[in-house]
């Protein structure tokens, strides 16, 4: 039975009941949902999920493992949301429910709530500490170490999936952008905008090429780039696994420190990072003291490939003459909504031969940590991800968050297939520099 402080908690993190009561029960999110397809179970679709979430919330049901278990099998990749006629906001219940799992004896044991709740408070979101353990994972993958232990590891056949899950490890950058950068980077014409740049977490270790691409980029477009050196982890992992609080308390530091500098926008070039920063708005929206501050705040974040699409000149692009198709990431087509400005923007790549991706907004299985927390049912979706890729025949994938990177790397490697992944940025800068 659910404590009365169990339920407390949930109530106050569940969406009203007006939230709660919009799904019509019509079936339209069916077909677009990854795990319904791999179940065929109501109660793995959204609407049983939502479902399940109002019995618990109105104490017609306990709290359970089942319950844990039908809220962490969900991606969170908000495909729903993008089918719903009536506009259920799905994304803010599942969510919520996670947070009471996270608090409670019901879902993963303790010592693997225990570990995962370390790992995303006192890891991610101390950049320092983040920095220090991203030095020793370069170390241990660039000093042969690594290769080393996977070799011995493959001799045992029990060790199959340990190994999967190890090579899902982003490889780590030699110079974290937030050390290569300056905090104010000046364009050489004029500058026509000035451009805030969030360098992320991950981002920041891993994908640090991308985010020094992105700075050149904007420097060829004329804006003048202030990377903040105190920014945070804006707390998207932590809000999508159940550690509210904790996204809450990052998010205001982010808001504090950027508060302080005057720009037209603030440039993300991680989907699932901006689409929480434009959540800001709504995640203080009752809060007297941040609400107009996160309003603010808000309003500015664009996605890189939303701002150069709508207000970047194209005649520095160069002819790339590759065959491309791009991957909708879920954050950024389902939750941001941008679709067409990514597409718009390699279109105006001369020479770029531009292929349809089939079920290109179909999640690739990545979902944050998902990869990792719920391997087996990770490699299912990606499976079906790559039989789609392989049929477009192009030379490169292009996406625009880096855990889609990452997991199509992983993928394309695992199943054979001869093709390059590319951030977004990457391709358009490497056209700018492809001046022949």
């Amino acid at each position: 039975m659910i404590s009365p402080k169990d339920k407390a908690t949930l109530l106050k993190f569940l969406p009203n009941d007006d939230v709660l009561t919009q799904c019509m029960h019509c079936g339209m999110c069916l077909a677009t949902c990854p795990t319904y397809e791999l179940t065929k179970l109501e109660r793995s679709s959204p609407r049983g999920r939502i479902k399940l979430i109002k019995s618990i919330a109105e104490g017609k049901l306990e709290l359970s493992n089942l319950f844990a278990e039908e809220m962490n099998f969900c991606l969170d990749c908000q495909a729903c949301e993008t089918a719903c006629p009536a506009g259920v906001q799905y994304g803010k219940m599942v969510e919520s429910a996670r947070v009471i799992i996270e608090h409670s004896s019901v879902g993963s044991s303790k010592i693997n709530k225990a570990i995962k709740k370390f790992l995303l408070n006192s890891i991610v979101a101390q950049h320092s500490r983040l920095k220090l353990l991203a030095r020793f994972l370069y170390f241990y993958q660039n000093s042969g170490i690594q290769k080393v232990l996977i070799k011995v590891l493959s001799v045992f056949p029990t060790a199959k999936k340990l190994i999967e899950i190890e090579s899902l490890t982003p490889k780590i950058s030699k110079v974290f952008s937030s050390e290569g950068l300056k905090e104010k980077t000046f364009p050489e014409n004029p500058a026509k905008y000035k451009i805030a740049f969030s360098t992320g977490c991950i981002m920041d270790v891993a994908f640090s090429d991308i985010n020094f691409d992105t700075i050149e980029v904007l420097q060829k477009n004329q804006c003048e780039i202030i990377t903040p050196k105190k920014q945070v982890c804006c707390g998207s992992l932590h809000a999508h696994n159940g550690e509210i609080e904790k996204a809450k308390e990052l998010a205001k530091k982010n808001l504090d420190v950027f508060s302080e500098f005057e720009y037209d926008f603030l440039i993300s070039n991680s989907a699932g990072c901006g689409a929480f920063m434009k959540e800001y708005v709504h995640l203080f929206a009752d809060d007297p003291q941040y609400a107009q501050k996160a309003k603010m705040f808000s309003q500015r974040v664009k996605d890189i490939s939303e701002f150069l699409a709508n207000f970047g000149p194209n005649n520095q692009m160069h002819s790339l003459e590759e065959t491309v198709t791009y991957h909708d990431a879920c954050h950024l087509c389902h939750s941001q909504k941008i679709t067409e400005e990514p597409r718009k923007l390699l279109q105006q790549i001369p020479g770029l031969n531009l292929i349809p991706l089939e079920e290109s907004t179909w999640c690739c299985g990545s979902a944050g940590i998902y990869n990792v927390t719920r391997h087996d049912d990770a490699e299912k979706i990606l499976e079906r991800k790559m039989k789609n890729l392989k049929d477009t025949g192009a030379d490169v994938v292009v996406a625009g968050n880096p855990g889609c990177i990452g997991q199509l790397k992983y993928g394309i490697k695992k199943y054979g297939l001869k093709m390059e992944v590319l951030h977004t940025i990457s391709l358009v800068k490497k056209s700018m520099e492809n001046n022949i």
